[in-house]
């Protein structure tokens, strides 16, 4: 499997950011092929390890939930990790259920399943899918590891952290994540068609500006309200983008659609911080 997952998502372990990892894993699907029925297979395994997350490793309190998707010629690899109790590995009776439709079907879905305690702190689920008929992404030129950001607590409930690529693979999930926020964000449905734009040209025109291969983009989610950070960016390319990313007969996208934008430094890397509001 490749070093460098090509999607990693951060996010709450709320139940209704399930939804943002099936989001994210339709896109895959899209770019590499999977069949429907293969997609759906995968899609339900991992939910219920994210939903046994949701529903067992903080006892009913808020804690991270990290998804890690890999996609190579041989297949599928997906990572569900926590940072609480998680799943225990433990042998079960085929009846045996952990919340939901229980750990059974996670194995009966995937060629294999491997339960891993990280240390005490926490659980991490890996889980191979065949996907013979599928394309392999092609690897990138000095791919290098997007490191996540330490999300503080007080602000893990509204914060997303998608990190992914290449290029294709950017274009499929980005659009479908900022959009199922919006939608939760109580955004119009004009507003919803203008993020997909937005989320269009981010995943087109930043690519040729990222460090690395991986784009990554925080998305704090608010009521009527969505506040963009997007990066790493080699220094001098935040204002590039912003004035270059644009799309046939809409012009400069992110200026036009963004209520505020802001060019900021972090580390050697520039970050650029976008705005969306709700107008209507």
């Amino acid at each position: 499997m490749p070093e460098i997952p090509h999607v990693r998502l951060s996010l709450s372990n709320r139940a209704e950011n399930v939804l943002l990892v099936r989001q994210a894993l339709s896109g895959l699907a899209e770019t590499v092929g999977l069949d429907p029925i293969a997609l759906n297979d995968i899609s339900t395994a991992v939910s219920e390890a994210c939903n046994n997350v949701v529903l067992h490793a903080y006892g009913g309190e808020e804690g991270p939930l990290e998804i890690e998707v890999y996609a190579s010629a041989e297949g599928l690899e997906v990572l569900v990790r926590d940072s609480g109790g998680g799943i225990h590995p433990r042998e079960q009776q085929a009846e045996d259920v952990i919340g939901g439709i229980g750990l059974p079907v996670i194995r009966a879905l995937s060629s294999s399943v491997e339960f891993r305690s990280l240390d005490g702190a926490g659980t991490e689920v890996r889980m191979r899918f065949a996907a013979a008929n599928a394309r392999a992404l092609e690897p990138e030129r000095g791919e290098q590891a997007v490191s996540p950001h330490a999300i503080p607590r007080e602000q893990l409930a509204a914060t997303t952290e998608i990190v992914v690529g290449p290029a294709p693979l950017a274009r499929a999930v980005l659009p479908r994540v900022l959009c199922a926020l919006a939608a939760r964000s109580y955004f119009s449905t004009d507003r919803i068609s203008d993020t997909q734009l937005l989320a269009d040209a981010i995943a087109t025109h930043v690519q040729d500006s990222i460090n690395g291969s991986r784009l990554s983009v925080q998305i704090t989610a608010h009521p009527r309200d969505l506040q963009l950070r997007i990066g790493p960016l080699r220094p001098g390319r935040g204002e590039m983008v912003l004035e270059t990313a644009s799309l046939g007969g809409v012009g400069s996208v992110l200026e036009r659609l963004a209520d505020a934008h802001q060019v900021s430094r972090e580390g050697s890397s520039e970050v650029l911080g976008l705005r969306l509001a709700e107008r209507s």
